[in-house]
């Protein structure tokens, strides 16, 4: 993000295997009527959802632990980092995408969603002079082969439809790849990446255009690259700068309904990759008018980012929001058509208060097998030294 934004997850060491929602109740069905003389097709998957959970293995592993905190609720976005570090990185580190595309895979209406730096050093401070000539060279083609690796890594893995937010919170000013320095060189570069990536046998892939939520360094419309090269118009809105309403969230400069309104003159789905809370710490009130918020609006996907100071299971310091959260998703699938005039009773809600785990205490992923009949997870003391899962 730009100036004083939240910071990003910590970036894994080289080298290493790296590790980085609506108002959801879901509704009573009406009475069923008498039976069709063909059967009806099965429901089309509504609009999906998940949380940014971790970089790695550790991310894919925790969508279920997620998934059973809420119910049993579909997850059906699995959302990760590629690092900007370095070049081999951004290509796609070998054995850093296996294990998401292996979720990928298991179940038809899932979506993988992965960030990809469009330039290395993406978090070292590079200052604008120097960004300026990246982004030229860039234009000029020197990169292509990178992001021509990147897609054919992903089409091996049988990954080809992966949703890629290239480039995201360029309107900002902390990555590398940012437009600000030079727009005109940053579309250019742009449509050069999504060119060279497309030109690769097997791609399905879908490009999503994800600034930050307001005006940042830079209008975020001055870095449109064009509806050719892009399949979705995404935000990132955190609950951010500290005061602000979420009143003022929708109605600020480039903000959520001048989003939704670019979008839809562009004849484009939305998307919400990353959300959450922020600057108005354990904020009960964003959470559910964001939630509302999506429920109305429906994009493709929205994924919270469940860290510190963000999120809401992984994070203890904002237990009202979680509250919230978790009441609003139990038990969703997305698979059934609301029915908003149905009397029918809602299923019962979840504890108010999510349970804990005790302190200190870290639990020892050993499978659903296991897990079941120990009743439970088993909870080790090794993990002093860290608060989060």
């Amino acid at each position: 993000m730009g100036t004083a934004r939240r910071a990003g997850p910590p970036a894994p060491p080289l080298g290493a295997t790296p590790g980085r929602c609506r108002r959801a109740a879901r509704r009573g069905r009406a009475p069923a009527p008498a039976a069709p003389s063909t059967p009806a097709s099965p429901p089309a998957p509504g609009p999906a959802f998940g949380a940014y959970l971790d970089y790695g293995p550790r991310g894919v592993a925790r969508i279920a632990e997620l998934s059973r905190w809420l119910g049993g609720a579909d997850l059906r976005v699995a959302h990760t980092y590629l690092p900007g570090d370095r070049w081999s990185n951004i290509e796609g580190l070998p054995g850093f995408l296996d294990a998401w595309a292996d979720w990928r895979k298991q179940e038809d209406d899932r979506l993988f969603v992965l960030n990809v730096p469009m330039l290395e050093r993406n978090e070292e401070g590079v200052s604008d002079s120097e960004v300026r000539g990246l982004l030229r060279r860039g234009a000029a083609g020197e990169y292509d082969h990178h992001f021509r690796k990147l897609a054919e890594r992903l089409v091996e893995l049988g990954v080809p439809d992966t949703v890629v937010v290239l480039g995201w919170e360029m309107n900002g000013i902390t990555y590398t790849h940012r437009c600000g320095p030079d727009p005109e060189a940053w579309k250019t570069y742009w449509n050069r990446i999504v060119t060279a990536m497309r030109a690769v046998p097997g791609q399905k892939f879908r490009f999503d255009f994800t600034p930050n939520r307001g005006h940042d360094a830079v209008p975020w419309t001055r870095c449109y690259p064009g509806d050719e090269t892009v399949d979705i118009i995404g935000m990132d809105s955190y609950d951010q700068p500290r005061g602000q309403s979420f009143d003022e969230a929708v109605t600020e400069p480039y903000g959520l309904q001048q989003h939704v309104d670019f979008a839809k003159e562009h004849g484009k789905p939305i998307s919400y990759p990353e959300w959450g809370l922020f600057r108005n710490g354990d904020n009960a009130t964003y959470m559910r008018r964001m939630l509302a918020w999506l429920d109305e609006h429906k994009p493709l996907y929205n994924t919270l980012t469940d860290y510190c100071p963000h999120g809401v299971w992984q994070c203890d310091d904002n237990p009202r929001a979680s509250e919230v959260y978790r009441k609003a998703l139990f038990g969703r699938t997305d698979t059934e058509v609301p029915a908003p005039t149905d009397p029918t009773p809602k299923p019962t809600a979840p504890p108010a208060v999510p349970p804990t785990r005790p302190s200190n205490c870290s639990p020892v992923e050993l499978g659903d097998w296991v897990e079941y009949w120990l009743g439970g997870k088993l909870c080790l003391r090794f993990d002093w030294w860290s608060r989060t899962r």
